[in-house]
């Protein structure tokens, strides 16, 4: 496999958009009561970050069945690095205090796309299933 600079390169020199973005699976690490004991934290700095235009998007995973939660999540940092991303991460409550473990990647997107439908009045933003 080709390094990951060389391959956004790449990407780049073949059109695609290339953007960087740091992807976050955050793991259980603690029973759910204790979990949900840090989660208005957790919440808080989540909208710290968003506030900030580091956090794009987040949230909850189910099991595998689709069925039940899974008390972990998923969040995507926009970050300048990926060492910034870790330090975003390792600054959030839930995993400061232990709640959850984490791995964290590099995520080039080159394809895809989506709608947003936003009612500004109502102060509703959808994101449009194709």
């Amino acid at each position: 496999m080709p390094s990951w600079k060389d391959y956004r390169q790449t990407s780049k020199e073949r059109g695609s958009l290339a953007f960087e973005l740091y992807i976050v699976e955050s793991t259980p690490a603690m029973p759910p009561e204790q979990m949900l004991a840090i989660l208005p934290e957790h919440l808080a700095y989540q909208g710290e970050m968003e506030a900030q235009g580091k956090l794009f998007l987040a949230g909850p995973l189910s099991d595998a069945t689709g069925e039940e939660m899974s008390g972990g999540g998923m969040i995507v940092y926009n970050a300048s690095s990926l060492e910034e991303a870790r330090e975003i991460t390792e600054n959030d409550p839930m995993h400061k205090k232990g709640g959850r473990t984490f791995t964290i990647r590099r995520w080039l997107v080159n394809e895809g796309s989506f709608s947003l439908n936003i009612g500004l009045s109502g102060q509703r933003v959808e994101l449009a299933k194709n």
